[in-house]
Order: C-alpha cells, then structure tokens, then sequence
C-alpha cells in the first residue's frame, strides 16, 4: 500500500483549478518546470540558510505545493490536450531532480551522516528508474509501493518539520534514515519483480 493510491481523490479537489489554468494557457509543461525551479530554490534556500532551522520549514510546506502541481500537470496532459514528447522527458527528470533538491539540504545537519543522506537521494533514484524501465520491459509504468514518491515526500516533509521547529535531533533520525532507504531498496525490487511477472505474463 503506497499513498499513491490516494492520487486520484487528490485530482478530483484539484480538477476545477486545473481547468481554470488550462483555459487561461497555462501548459502542461511551464507547471512541470515551475515544480522543478522551485524544488531546487526550496531546496537551496534550506541548505544556503543553515543554521537557520526555521528555512527547513519551506520543504513540508513546498512539497505539498509541489504534490499538488505533479498532479495539475498530469491532468493537463491527459484531459487537455497537453501531452508531448518533451513533456514526457520533462515530467520524469523533473521529479527526479525535485527529489534529489529537497533531500541534498540535509547534508548542511551535523547530526545527519552524509552517507544516508546520499543513499536516500540515491536510492530514490533507482526506485523511479524501476518504474521506468517497465515498458521496456514489456510491462507498463510500474508504481508499486511500499515506499514511492507521495511516501517519500511525506518522510522527508516529517524530517524537515521536526528539524525545522528546533525539535531535538538524536540517534534514532540516523536509524530511521537508514530504515527508509531499506524501504526505498525493497520498493525497487518489488517493481522490478512485478514489472517481470507482467511481461512475462503478456509473453512480451
């Protein structure tokens, strides 16, 4: 079970404003690239302003902005006739590079060992990879949980508010850091093994 599966009750509240957007021109791709632009400026601002605690703030608070456009630009593809090949290119390096913004900050915390900050960003990388490679594969765009992008976001929101309110920051942040990257190897694995059994399901 990923929060995924929360996604489609998220773009019903949000349709009425991506129609707003649409018939005022807004494409697609100018919201895919806002998303992105203001990921690293978060991200840069978090990590230029340490020791400013308060600065972490901004990643919660963006990342559900930035939740709520991913959304808005996927309806705007689908339902108005926005898709595209740059787009396509657009929309996965994008929340890949977001992802990467928003975690890389957290390298200016002593209390954090470098070595789980990386492997966090880049174990969220192979996850998205994973997922990718299933219509190669034969399959189809895998999503499978129990750790994706809406579930990494809420994990590093919960980090950012904790450390951004001056809360104390102990040794079980550096278990949980490493518990998550365990989650994020075996949400790789699941993808990479569904997006097998699918293809070979199809016989592709």
């Amino acid at each position: 079970m990923s929060l995924y599966a929360l996604k489609p009750r998220f773009q019903i509240l949000l349709r009425p404003f991506t129609n707003w957007l649409a018939r005022r021109g807004v494409t697609a791709n100018q919201v895919t690239v806002a998303a992105m632009l203001g990921s690293m400026a978060v991200g840069a601002s978090a990590w230029l302003g340490y020791p400013e605690r308060g600065l972490f703030l901004l990643i919660p608070l963006w990342l559900f902005i930035r939740m709520a456009l991913n959304a808005i630009d996927g309806m705007l593809a689908r339902e108005h006739g926005h898709k595209s090949a740059l787009g396509a290119y657009l929309n996965e390096l994008g929340d890949v590079i977001s992802d990467t913004a928003l975690v890389l900050p957290f390298l200016a915390v002593p209390a954090f060992a470098p070595s789980d900050v990386w492997l966090f960003a880049w174990t969220a990388c192979v996850v998205e990879c994973a997922g990718l490679i299933g219509p190669l594969a034969g399959a189809d765009r895998r999503y499978d949980g129990p750790f994706g992008k809406s579930d990494r976001a809420l994990a590093l929101g919960a980090f950012a508010l904790w450390f951004g309110m001056g809360l104390p920051v102990g040794s079980t942040f550096v278990w949980l850091w490493r518990a998550l990257i365990a989650l994020a190897v075996l949400t790789a694995i699941r993808r990479v093994a569904m997006g097998v059994r699918l293809s070979r399901e199809t016989g592709r």
